[in-house]
């Protein structure tokens, strides 16, 4: 085990400690949906630790488009970093990562509720129900479209088991 990996696993278990205190303290409080927006496993380039290839997750819902964000401009949040455009759009995910952060870490809604976990890509993407979703394949954009709230139900019942079987790295 690398170095880096041996400190990833003590501050994971630094996290774990915290998430069973504060579920012990608060299991249904306010913050309860905002903890499971940012406990979820995001895709990342397992190089440089990039999530969604570098693109800024608050430009979807403000520009409308997948923009690339800039180097210069990052964030860490969920063991990913994550770009933006500029500062402001960066400012407003720190605040709410669990609205502007891809829905399942970025795997692909329809895959996850066929039980597969596949990441989306990018460029390929949908806002739904505000929330933003992607895709591995046109057709499965296209099939989500059709029934988000199909798709949504069976993704949303199978997640929590797929998400187990997904490795840390």
């Amino acid at each position: 085990m690398t170095a880096r990996r041996q400190e990833n696993k003590g501050r994971h278990l630094r996290i774990a400690c915290v998430a069973v205190l504060a579920g012990a303290v608060s299991a249904a409080g306010p913050f309860a949906g905002a903890w499971a927006g940012l406990t979820e496993r995001v895709v990342m380039n397992r190089h440089s630790g990039l999530a969604i290839d570098g693109f800024d997750p608050v430009a979807y819902f403000t520009d409308a488009e997948a923009t690339k964000g800039e180097p210069e401009i990052e964030a860490s949040k969920a063991g990913a970093v994550w770009r933006f455009r500029n500062d402001a759009n960066r400012a407003v995910f720190l605040a709410h990562p669990e609205i502007y952060g891809p829905r399942f870490g970025g795997y692909d809604p329809v895959d996850v509720a066929q039980g597969k976990a596949v990441a989306g890509r990018a460029q390929l993407w949908l806002i739904s129900g505000e929330r933003l979703y992607l895709f591995s394949r046109e057709d499965n954009r296209t099939a989500f479209a059709a029934d988000p709230d199909g798709v949504l139900k069976h993704a949303s019942g199978r997640w929590p088991a797929l998400l187990e079987t997904l490795s840390d790295y």
